[in-house]
């Protein structure tokens, strides 16, 4: 193969993944914990954009607070996980790269 083909092959790659990225900037995920006592909501790219507690979860001590909204964050990183997966390998075709 040709040193030309090889760097248009790259450029595409490239290319691909900047748009996957921008997807996966676009795309939200939902962490939800505690059977919806709060809820996280991500992008794809890990950047929080909202935590949403209901009134009565002020019935419990700021420890299980804190942990409820830890359960949620994790709950929306797993998922944010698993589109990051898809998309990047999608827009790999397969080959595993550093994000």
């Amino acid at each position: 193969m040709e040193m030309n083909d090889l760097m248009a092959q790259a450029k595409a790659l490239q290319d691909s993944v900047a748009v996957a990225q921008e997807k996966l900037a676009k795309t939200t995920v939902r962490g939800i914990a505690d059977g919806g006592a709060c809820v996280v909501e991500m992008t794809g790219k890990y950047d929080l954009l909202s935590i949403k507690l209901r009134d009565d979860i002020s019935n419990h001590s700021a420890d299980q607070i804190a942990q409820i909204v830890l359960s949620a964050i994790h709950d929306a990183k797993t998922k944010a996980d698993e589109i990051i997966d898809k998309v990047m390998n999608d827009a790999t075709a397969g080959i595993s790269l550093p994000i």
